[in-house]
């Protein structure tokens, strides 16, 4: 939740970012749970408008990961994983592992 709340205040030039960060903190405030995507898109928008890199000259190392942290750790455990394997590999080819032959069982 403070996280966010920094986000807020460090963002207040570039209002998509603030208002990203802000409504994060509201909803965090209320006991709600942050979707993964509105934090991934925190952290994208603030790097791509340079809130990150400000952040970075601004605080010392330890202060900068533990304000990122927090936010990088709830994106890394909810936002699901994608596999691309499975989809690459056509359905009953030798490299399917659940139509594959079984050779000698």
């Amino acid at each position: 939740m403070d996280a966010t709340l920094i986000f807020a205040s460090e963002s207040a030039d570039h209002p998509a970012v603030a208002s990203l960060a802000q409504s994060a903190y509201d909803q965090l405030a209320v006991g709600e749970d942050v979707d993964y995507q509105v934090l991934d898109t925190l952290i994208g928008q603030a790097s791509g408008k340079g809130v990150l890199q400000a952040m970075g000259r601004k605080y010392d190392p330890v202060a900068y990961n533990a304000i990122l942290s927090p936010i990088l750790s709830e994106i890394g455990r909810s936002k699901p994983i994608r596999s691309e394997w499975r989809s690459s590999q056509p359905a009953g080819s030798a490299d399917d592992p659940l139509t594959a032959p079984h050779w000698g069982g």
